[in-house]
């Protein structure tokens, strides 16, 4: 079976087996595993902030974020199409009590003006903006990397109105690389942001959360109110260290994912967005068969992929996809998925 539904089904490889049994670890709630404490160290190195947290999830941090920046009851602004949006079960609205003021742009970063527009002030009938939430990689639109720029100029209009700047940065290091730019290029702006260990680097858990230090130690205890104080997480966090030696492996998941986009096309009814990184996407409705239907027909051919809406399908290369894995998956879907 050839597996393309995400980067998040790699398995550990050898090194992290061996960085997990021999980890050095302690209790992590009391701020003694130290194997943890260099992972943050590493990261917020990696990421040019100050302090960084270890988090079981990505979604889980991405809340925190969201407890600590804001007050219950504000707006936080955020792509329609976000994963905070749409993949994070209403927790802005049901840990932070925020209301999502949504916009729609192209490649899900919003305008200095679209930032105008949304942000409003505090007064007696309004509660005001807490928070802009930006992604980088951009998941639902297709992998897309936001370059440098667009972030800034979203993150500049954002603070002129002492609005802060959270980054979901799930795929960051993916973006980075598709941009051959440093990461800190697209962490400047900001003013904190989540990276995942467990996607594209294949860690087999974990995810930081990364910005000054006053923002950290207040991200702790909102970690541990979600349940997330974890005692000798070394056992984890080692292979996640291994993991961060992974960020130059990405480029050959970004190609494969090429190849695969330019195999795919030739299949009747696919419609294919032309991929940024590691993630592609495609329309089927062209084949007249619903998304589901399609991933049934995949399947019989030993290829998973994922339904991703009323007429797209995703594909995710990742570390344990060969180039030769795309090769034999395309030969299994030459005469079409009919």
């Amino acid at each position: 079976m050839i597996d393309l539904r995400s980067d998040t089904v790699t398995m550990p490889d050898d090194a992290m087996r061996e960085a997990a049994a021999t980890a050095d670890v302690g209790d992590d709630v009391y701020g003694e595993d130290p194997t943890v404490t260099e992972l943050e160290s590493r990261v917020a190195d990696r990421l040019g902030t100050e302090a960084a947290l270890y988090f079981p999830t990505g979604t889980m941090a991405n809340q925190t974020a969201a407890c600590v920046h804001t007050e219950r009851g504000q707006e936080v602004i955020a792509d329609r199409q976000s994963h905070v949006v749409k993949y994070e079960l209403g927790g802005l609205a049901q840990h932070a009590g925020l209301q999502v003021r949504m916009h729609d742009s192209d490649r899900g970063v919003p305008s200095p003006e679209q930032v105008a527009t949304a942000a409003i002030e505090a007064d007696l009938h309004r509660p005001g903006t807490g928070l802009l939430c930006l992604e980088n990689t951009h998941n639902a639109r297709g992998g897309l990397a936001i370059d440098p720029d667009a972030i800034a100029a979203a993150a500049t209009a954002a603070r002129e109105r002492d609005v802060p700047v959270h980054l979901d940065g799930a795929r960051l290091f993916n973006a980075a690389t598709a941009l051959d730019v440093p990461v800190t290029e697209l962490t400047e702006p900001i003013d904190s942001v989540m990276v995942s260990l467990s996607k594209g680097l294949g860690a087999p858990v974990g995810s930081m959360l990364a910005g000054d230090g006053e923002f950290i130690e207040r991200a702790r205890r909102t970690r541990k109110l979600f349940g997330g104080g974890m005692r000798q997480a070394g056992i984890i966090a080692g292979p996640a260290l291994a993991a961060l030696e992974n960020v130059d492996d990405l480029e050959t998941d970004h190609e494969n994912a090429r190849l695969l986009a330019e195999g795919l096309d030739g299949i009747d009814g696919f419609d294919i967005q032309e991929p940024e990184t590691n993630i592609v996407l495609v329309d089927v409705s062209g084949t007249g068969l619903e998304p589901a239907v399609v991933v049934e027909r995949l399947e019989e051919r030993d290829v998973l992929a994922t339904p991703f809406g009323p007429t797209t399908v995703r594909f995710c290369t990742h570390r344990d996809i060969t180039r030769s894995a795309i090769d034999h998956a395309l030969e299994r879907l030459e005469n079409g998925i009919a």
